[in-house]
């Protein structure tokens, strides 16, 4: 049978148990896809051999009967998740040749489920970006094209190689993280589906932290129905981490009725950006309107907090990234820059971190180190860790009142060109989170699907956000949405 990589995560699940194909098949169809596909450059660390091996096991397990659903089905590793003897980068020129000796709590629950890893994904270095353009490999390409332009368009970031495996069937699905927007942004700009649960939901041990009170893992899948079989595969308490919520962990995909009747719909006036292009307003008009005919209500809310998320998050993520990026300082492991005659510890830190750090990175860090500093502690970064309560106080009001989910634009535009943005004026690279960056400085689960074309061909994503730990219910309304778009498009084929 062909084209067995694009076949959806359950489709391939049913096929395993019904015999009609097995895992070194699926594997196999993905290992030489993804060798066709270097002009897209989405893996960066290819692992056949450990494919092969997982696969063959797979089978065996599923020949016994002892078959979880993510059992024998091949997936892509973000290269931000360290795994056991393969290279875990961050995509930073600072982690060269780090190999780690453990495996995150993540990707080894998704092993312990019998799930097959083809190897470790392109992103922006320690998921530091929203284009995948400031990686060490190089930038990850989006696999759609505008019309007949052939300019190379980005998958978004920081998980860019993962959306763009998963959207040009290199892989069934793959892991993503997301700190500001990096799961569903690049999800939006590549028309497949990205979740991002409850901060506490997925362990984060074992995966390199850019910002640990925001960073949180989820599935990068081809539609809803994989969303909540993988995600369920990923979470689980964890005593490993301290921020690991230990709460059972639903039947997601049992929860997909598409029924959301009688539920409550909030539609956040403080959205309604300046200068929002046509295309993404009608979208979201066009969204409200498809839940109403599911049978929801759709009522308007408020979130006044909302024009203040940007600046508070790009004061508290690289106050933290500052912190959690002084490890690196060539001592332990990774780069380290080779020293002049009479250079001391100092210089040593000094050179090698100005080598292995790409410049958006070292921008976050400085920008970090000044925010926390003696003289503006209280005046940035006290100050944004206030206005980030207030948020979450929004959020909790609307939710008290009854409101069950809420629908926003997933992104402010489609899939921009690599190389487009200014790199001199970062702030215009900073807003394409503008819609995503609250559900992170809350701790709720976000989830975004796409909904339709804009006018050159590309797809575009609604969001929705959820109560906390309430996925189920979140992707449940996300497959109401997804049956009512009907979006099945997908790019056409030239790399």
């Amino acid at each position: 049978m062909s084209d067995l990589n694009k076949l959806t995560l359950a489709d391939a699940r049913d096929k395993l148990r019904d015999g009609s194909v097995t895992s070194v098949e699926l594997t196999e169809a993905c290992l030489s896809e993804i060798e066709k596909a270097g002009a897209l450059n989405a893996f960066v660390h290819k692992t056949p051999e450990i494919a092969m091996e997982q696969a063959k096991a797979a089978d065996a397990r599923i020949a016994q009967g002892d078959a979880p659903a993510m059992c024998g089905l091949p997936v892509g590793i973000k290269d931000l998740f360290c795994t056991k003897g393969v290279p875990s980068q961050a995509a930073s020129g600072i982690l060269e040749g780090f190999t780690p000796e453990y495996e995150s709590t993540v990707s080894q629950n998704l092993f312990d489920a019998g799930a097959v890893m083809l190897g470790k994904l392109n992103m922006d270095e320690f998921a530091m970006g929203s284009s995948n353009e400031t990686s060490v490999y190089g930038n990850a390409v989006n696999p759609w094209r505008r019309g007949n332009d052939d300019a190379q368009l980005t998958p978004g970031g920081s998980s860019g190689g993962s959306a763009s495996a998963v959207a040009a069937d290199l892989c069934l699905a793959a892991t993503g993280t997301d700190t500001g927007g990096s799961i569903r942004q690049p999800a939006a700009f590549t028309g497949i589906t990205g979740i991002k649960p409850t901060y506490g939901r997925c362990s984060r041990w074992g995966i390199i932290a850019f910002a640990s009170s925001l960073d949180q893992a989820g599935p990068m899948t081809k539609n809803v129905r994989d969303a909540a079989i993988m995600l369920e595969a990923m979470c689980g308490h964890d005593p490993k981490d301290s921020t690991s919520a230990d709460l059972p962990v639903p039947n997601f995909e049992a929860m997909l009725t598409g029924d959301i009747r009688g539920k409550k719909i909030g539609i956040p006036r403080e959205y309604h950006m300046d200068g929002m292009p046509d295309e993404i307003d009608a979208l979201w008009a066009n969204g409200r309107e498809m839940l109403k005919d599911a049978g929801a209500e759709i009522v308007d809310i408020s979130l006044p907090h909302t024009k203040y998320a940007l600046p508070a998050y790009y004061v508290i993520a690289p106050a933290e990234a500052s912190s959690n990026l002084a490890r690196y300082d060539g001592v332990r492991y990774g780069h380290r820059a080779k020293l002049a005659q009479g250079d001391g510890i100092t210089e040593m830190y000094e050179k090698t971190r100005a080598e292995g750090f790409g410049h958006e990175v070292q921008r976050r860090v400085m920008v970090g180190t000044y925010v926390l500093s003696a003289g503006f502690y209280d005046a940035y970064y006290n100050r944004a860790r206030r206005v980030r309560a207030l948020i979450k106080k929004d959020f909790e009001d609307v939710f008290a009142q009854g409101v069950d989910a809420i629908l926003t634009p997933a992104t402010p535009s489609a899939a921009f060109g690599l190389g487009e943005m200014d790199d001199a004026d970062p702030v215009k690279m900073y807003l394409n989170d503008v819609f995503t960056v609250t559900v992170n400085l809350a701790g709720l689960p976000g989830i975004s699907v796409p909904a339709g074309l804009d006018h050159q061909g590309l797809p575009l994503g609604l969001q929705l956000i959820g109560r906390p730990w309430e996925e189920g219910d979140l992707l449940n309304t996300a497959y109401a949405l997804e049956q009512a778009a009907g979006f099945v498009a997908k790019p056409g084929k030239w790399w």
